[in-house]
């Protein structure tokens, strides 16, 4: 685990005989530690690129046919690894599939009665749905005449019906319903297209009436007696795949898994160079892999590998190996910016800063509770999502994805905990406990509305830490690079910093000017001396490292400690929106609405349960953008540039085969990143 770094790599090449490769290969891919790339050009020199094998073709080959065969099968089956040892064997294995014609058979068939059975559905729920025409169906397909079936709602009817009779002749036989008028519309063929035009104009579906004889009650029965012998067969194709599936899903899935890792394998080739005897690769590997990889390469060639480190001025790939919990925070660095292999890996910093800004601005147990088990409820994989309305889903859909949402879950827990119990702190729950209740809480009771001076003093220090932190972590990283210009700026920063903030504070803040004195140039006290001493001496040192630009720097820092005063503004917001919701819905119940008590306590609940909601929204929201905001811009601004290139090793994951090399100190892959 590397802290606060992503893991060192180094670039490495190896070389091997040609009888080894494939062992080689087959050991770099169980190892998961190494990209390969293309080689460089010395190493081109000497080994030219050796291009794609014969064999590539008829494992890509096999690999498409196996999974065409596993993608019409059921999953079922227990899931027991296999072993391949041979790329011959497992071409053989593939070819011995034998139900192959049987399932594409079976498949067209199904394909062809699915499409059969939704238009003879959808034939069906027509003529139902327009059973008021009684006549014969073939009535309505003459030599010069189109008849169409419509439905509009009944208060656009009268419109629409005036609009068509005033440009074609036309006839209407209609349905009237409460919202819905269902009509038969019959034209001249040579009218039906701009009839057909204006229903489209207005939002209405003209559907051509079937080509079927005889009337929609002789019809229909035979439609649904065709739809029922449809579902049989296409039950007796499922239940024949079924069968196929327990005798050979389970063997045709591990074919499949090791087919793909043999084309990943064979995939290389195109970055491989190879003489008469020898062949050399490249690739990025984290230092810390190289001896267990050297010693698994020399243990399976007996010594007959040799590792070279190459030369390069290529930005590495980047690997974070953090800790589990940290990790879930990388959702939020990957949305932003991957890190360099070089600089900082601010997770951790994002891990621990967010959840205390969140819980910070939320401060209320109620809606921490909320969040909280709305979080669970997600990483638990959405159960009961059934019974969501389609609305709402579709809403969170549009947001972001499943998966995207759960990663989001798991950093939203922490943050409601830390809601909770600054809510606890503060007495909150939906809103001041002491402003609808006379239950008293165990707890300090520190009133949120009474301390705003020190809640700004607070987030005010808070900006202050997370400024001076951003700057120390660049005037690291400067100094690793050897940019001592970039080193001093930051450094710089850190002085203005500090000598802004407490010159501010000794200006308006009662407390600093008992502990620090008033402030006054003309008999100035010590902490103000070397508060402007902080101040002069880093705009100096901020002019010889940037030049005048530097100078934007004073209003930047001054502007990126103050903007985390938002974190009492949001606080604050959540507050007066949680105390207004409740004192309207408090104040309907215990007065009634229109001289009712009744009416009172219902519009009460509907405010109070709709407000709350409203401010549970906004509560994940506002403090989730603006919690990241303050992380983002005003700390990373100071350390952090990203767009680094994410390490991408030749490895698979192994669900129902098993390694060939277990006995060369074979490791999991590293898991990939989302």
């Amino acid at each position: 685990m590397a802290f606060l770094r992503p893991v060192l790599m180094t670039k490495v090449g190896v070389i091997g005989l040609k009888t080894d490769r494939e062992t080689i290969l087959s050991i770099l891919h169980d190892q998961g530690v190494i990209q390969v790339e293309p080689l460089s050009k010395p190493t081109l020199s000497i080994f030219p690129a050796e291009g794609t094998p014969d064999v590539q073709r008829q494992v890509a080959d096999e690999l498409l046919r196996i999974r065409g065969i596993k993608s019409a099968l059921p999953p079922t089956g227990p899931v027991v690894p296999q072993a391949f040892p041979t790329r011959d064997g497992l071409l053989v294995a593939a070819r011995a599939i034998p139900i192959e014609g049987t399932v594409s058979a079976l498949k067209k068939e199904e394909e062809r009665l699915q499409t059969e059975r939704k238009s003879v559905a959808d034939l069906v729920d027509l003529l139902g749905r327009f059973s008021f025409y009684t006549g014969p169906l073939d009535y309505l397909h003459l030599e010069h005449l189109l008849s169409f079936f419509g439905e509009v709602p009944t208060e656009r009817y009268g419109a629409l019906r005036a609009q068509i009779s005033a440009m074609a002749d036309v006839t209407f036989l209609e349905s009237p319903g409460p919202e819905t008028v269902r009509f038969v519309l019959a034209v001249n063929s040579d009218q039906a297209e701009a009839v057909s035009r204006l229903a489209q104009q207005r939002g209405v579906v003209l559907t051509s009436v079937p080509p079927l004889k005889g009337t929609i009650t002789e019809r229909k029965p035979e439609l649904e007696k065709r739809r029922a012998a449809l579902d049989a067969r296409l039950s007796e194709i499922r239940g024949q795949l079924a069968g196929l599936a327990k005798d050979w899903y389970p063997q045709v899935a591990a074919i499949e898994e090791a087919l793909t890792i043999e084309a990943r394998k064979l995939d290389v080739y195109g970055r491989i160079g190879a003489g008469e005897t020898v062949f050399a690769l490249e690739g990025w590997v984290p230092v810390r892999s190289l001896p267990k990889l050297d010693g698994a390469l020399s243990v399976a060639t007996q010594g007959r590998t040799v590792f070279y480190k190459v030369p390069t001025d290529e930005e590495p790939p980047t690997l974070l190996d953090n800790p589990k919990w940290v990790r879930r925070f990388e959702f939020f660095i990957r949305f932003y910016a991957l890190p360099q292999s070089d600089e900082w890996d601010p997770t951790w910093l994002f891990a621990l800063a967010f959840p205390l800004f969140f819980g910070f601005m939320l401060s209320d147990m109620g809606y921490g509770l909320v969040i909280l088990c709305f979080s669970l409820w997600m990483i638990a994989g959405f159960p009961g999502r059934q019974y969501v309305p389609g609305p709402l889903k579709g809403f969170l859909k549009r947001i972001m994805s499943p998966q995207a949402m759960q990663s989001l879950a798991w950093t939203l827990v922490p943050a409601s905990i830390v809601a909770i119990l600054f809510g606890w702190f503060s007495s909150e729950f939906f809103g001041p406990i002491s402003n609808y209740s006379t239950v008293v809480l165990p707890g300090p009771h520190w009133d949120v509305r009474s301390n705003l001076g020190d809640l700004f003093l607070v987030a005010g220090f808070i900006g202050l830490t997370m400024v001076v932190l951003g700057f120390t972590l660049g005037a690291l990283k400067a100094y690793y690079h050897h940019h001592r210009k970039e080193m001093v700026a930051r450094l710089a920063g850190i002085a203005i910093a500090f000598g802004l903030t407490f010159l501010g504070l000794q200006l308006v803040s009662k407390t600093f000017q008992r502990l620090l004195g008033h402030l006054s140039l003309t008999a100035p006290t010590p902490a103000t001396v070397v508060e402007l001493a902080l101040l002069v001496g880093g705009i100096g040192a901020i002019f010889y490292a940037e030049g005048g630009q530097g100078m934007l720097a004073l209003t930047e820092i001054l502007s990126h400690i103050l903007s985390f005063l938002r974190l009492v503004g949001i606080l604050l917001s959540s507050v007066v929106v949680a105390i207004l919701v409740n004192h309207i819905a408090g104040g309907l119940y215990h007065s009634g609405l229109a001289g009712s008590l009744v009416l009172g306590t219902i519009f009460a609940l509907i405010i109070l349960i709709g407000g709350q909601i409203f401010n549970v929204v906004l509560a994940v929201f506002e403090p989730g953008i603006q919690g990241a905001r303050l992380i983002f811009v005003e700390t990373f601004s100071k350390f952090y540039t990203g767009n680094g290139k994410p390490f991408r090793p030749l490895s698979s994951t192994r669900v129902r085969t098993v390694p060939t090399t277990i006995g060369f100190a074979t490791a999991p892959a590293p898991p990939p990143p989302p």
